[in-house]
């Protein structure tokens, strides 16, 4: 069995937040990581955190659902939730895949999740047969950057430095983007300021991996999955 998909629900009503996680935690193929009532956390939390899937509230204060599908530069996919449909033909320009009219019922809710696994599959299935580099920016021009060379990504500061087999790459990109564009099977964030690729590891301790004899960090909360990785 895959691993379950990482989501998130936004909205400002604990009715709404009470709703919808006792429908996640009924199945196992999603996984509740976090839990917003408005949108500057919930910004600040995709800023760090890689997310599947955002239940997302259209009427909130401050921040409106919409307004946040604006302003993020990328967002997890999205299932839109609201008690009011006039944003409904709006919404679909922002990549929202479904849209559940509160109060939600668990039939309606668990035909959006088949949605949005369908669209995983299909997402999936495209990175196995395209993905072979990313592009980045560096120094104000886009480079192409071959993923089998790619050894690990360290963060710094509002740039990623991308080390690879050829040369070393200042990026103007953070590693929450970065790994968006990877793919999930190849490389894996140890720490909150290194993504590696897996296969290039060449050994491992309590706290380290090593590669290319650079000793990189293992955050606490990433010990458990990397070794479940490395297992395979």
């Amino acid at each position: 069995m895959r691993e379950p998909k990482k989501c998130i629900i936004v909205d400002d009503e604990p009715a709404a937040h009470y709703v919808l996680a006792n429908y996640i935690k009924q199945n196992p193929q999603l996984e509740l990581v976090f839990q917003g009532y408005n949108g500057i956390e919930t910004m600040d939390y995709l800023r760090e955190n890689k997310v599947d899937l955002m239940f997302l509230d259209i009427n909130m204060p401050e921040i409106s659902g919409m307004e946040l599908l604006k302003i993020l530069p990328t967002h997890p996919k999205t299932i839109l939730t609201t008690a009011y449909s006039e944003f409904a033909l709006e919404s679909y320009d922002y990549g929202v895949i479904d849209y559940l009219l509160k109060p939600i019922y668990f039939p309606r809710f668990l035909k959006a999740i088949d949605r949005f696994f369908a669209t995983e599959n299909v997402k999936e299935k495209e990175e196995e047969a395209i993905v072979s580099s990313v592009s980045v920016k560096v120094d104000g021009y886009f480079v192409e950057i071959v993923l089998e060379q790619l050894l690990y990504a360290q963060s710094f500061g509002n740039y990623v430095k991308l080390h690879t087999t050829k040369k070393t790459y200042l990026a103007s990109i953070t590693t929450t983007e970065l790994e968006k564009c990877l793919p999930e099977k190849n490389f894996m964030r140890i720490h909150k300021s290194y993504i590696v690729s897996l296969d290039k590891i060449e050994s491992t301790e309590k706290d380290f991996v090593s590669i290319k004899k650079e000793k990189l960090p293992i955050g606490i909360t990433y010990k458990r999955e990397l070794s479940d990785r490395l297992k395979k």
